[in-house]
């Protein structure tokens, strides 16, 4: 099974207006609402390539409950902790001369909901897999990565890392089987430019990483894999309509075409297909969309 973890899911109200004017009233073109976060996103996309996935995570109030009832939508499973104080965040994101979000706290997690989740984490078996994605909420210790993946120290759980700086350096001791920083995060991490991207990737998996993948937007994706090979895949080819969600689904393709072909090269190849599938629509990339991009890369 693959279980996905987001601390601090949302409804993302998506909208579009022609010329934003602040001060004045403006009128939506056009407007969505998706429901967010980096894990949530990984599962979606995992659920259009037809592969079945566990949500994790906190929700709250009447939003908690809507993000409940719209991932069960989406084709997957959520099994997310009922927090009793606060509510889920909606985000706004506007679209227009400029792009402009406005992101909510989310609720209050305590102590004894980070337990819980800790107890449901506890179950994993061998040949699972669990992404762990995106930032902690304030109210939640930082260390958070590294005692769940101290926990599953040595049971034979492939555990995906997509996150920033110390939330990624942190847990390399542990060996994750995949990082997914992209070429702006390895630079802050280690203070270096593009030209040093493939020699610095490899420095991760030294670190204790067993693959790593480096995500460069419109000039591909770099993989150094476990046994120290070094593939580049091209970008794919389309309009981007937006960036929202597609490195979780390189990462959820990634994911899926190892569990596949146990190919790291193939599942580069479908990783980057799922990103660009998404970044081309309006929201997470159907299969359709990324099995014709497959056949361009």
């Amino acid at each position: 099974m693959i279980y996905t973890v987001t601390f601090n899911p949302a409804l993302d109200y998506v909208v579009t207006v022609n010329h934003f004017t602040p001060g004045r009233v403006n009128r939506t073109i056009r407007e969505n609402i998706f429901y967010g976060g980096k894990g949530i996103n990984v599962s979606a996309l995992l659920a259009n390539l037809g592969y079945q996935s566990t949500a994790l995570g906190f929700v709250a109030g009447f939003t908690g409950d809507e993000i409940e009832r719209g991932v069960k939508k989406l084709g997957f499973q959520a099994d997310f902790i009922k927090a009793e104080k606060g509510m889920s965040r909606i985000n706004v994101k506007l679209k227009s001369d400029e792009e402009s979000e406005i992101n909510g706290m989310g609720p209050e997690i305590t102590a004894g909901d980070v337990k819980a989740l800790f107890e449901k984490l506890s179950h994993l078996e061998q040949g699972d897999v669990l992404v762990l994605s995106g930032s902690i909420p304030a109210c939640v210790d930082e260390d958070i990565y590294e005692r769940i993946m101290e926990m599953l120290d040595g049971r034979g759980i492939r555990i995906v890392v997509d996150a920033e700086k110390d939330l990624l350096l942190n847990v390399l001791k542990y060996h994750p089987f995949l990082i997914k920083p992209n070429n702006h995060e390895l630079g802050q991490m280690f203070g270096v430019t593009d030209e040093d991207i493939a020699a610095y990737a490899g420095k991760l998996r030294e670190m204790g990483a067993v693959n790593v993948l480096v995500s460069m937007a419109k000039d591909g994706a770099i993989l150094v894999a476990e046994d120290g090979s070094i593939y580049r895949q091209g970008v794919a080819r389309g309009t981007v309509r937006n960036s929202v969600g597609a490195g979780d689904s390189m990462v959820a393709g990634f994911i899926a075409g190892y569990l596949e072909t146990g190919d790291c090269r193939y599942a580069l190849k479908l990783g980057t297909a799922c990103g660009g599938a998404t970044a081309f629509s309006d929201g997470i990339g159907t299969k359709q969309d990324i099995m014709e991009l497959m056949e361009t890369l």
